[in-house]
């Protein structure tokens, strides 16, 4: 630990800490592992029709396109998802996730947007 009487030049692995936590840049690092993990955990066609929101207390809230996506996520396919999540994003700490349905921006390359609807 250093003393706050220490003089000296810093050690650069100190700098560097202090800028990424001021910039935020561990956590879109943070944001971007799990929304990949994401993506491969849930796969094609899913992945479309889903968008990875924030983490709170360790639960992933997760928006999903229609009621009966929501139902296969969150009935079947849970525990799959929080293994591949844990294994693959391991930088995020995840207990439980919560679905709901909500719009999925089309811009994103989701089937509105391909479909011209």
């Amino acid at each position: 630990m250093s003393s706050p009487k220490r003089r000296g030049p810093k050690p650069l692995a100190d700098i560097l800490g202090e800028l990424f936590a001021t910039r935020g840049y561990g956590r879109l690092r943070g944001l971007k592992e799990l929304e990949d993990a994401w993506n491969a955990a849930v796969g094609e066609p899913g992945c479309r029709q889903t968008r990875v929101g924030e983490v709170r207390r360790g639960v992933l809230n997760v928006t999903v396109a229609h009621p009966t996506l929501l139902e296969e996520l969150a009935a079947f396919q849970k525990p799959a998802l929080l293994a591949a999540l844990r294994r693959d994003a391991p930088g995020t700490v995840i207990h439980d996730i919560r679905f709901r349905v909500g719009p999925i921006d089309p811009t994103e390359g989701g089937p509105k947007a391909r479909s011209g609807r």
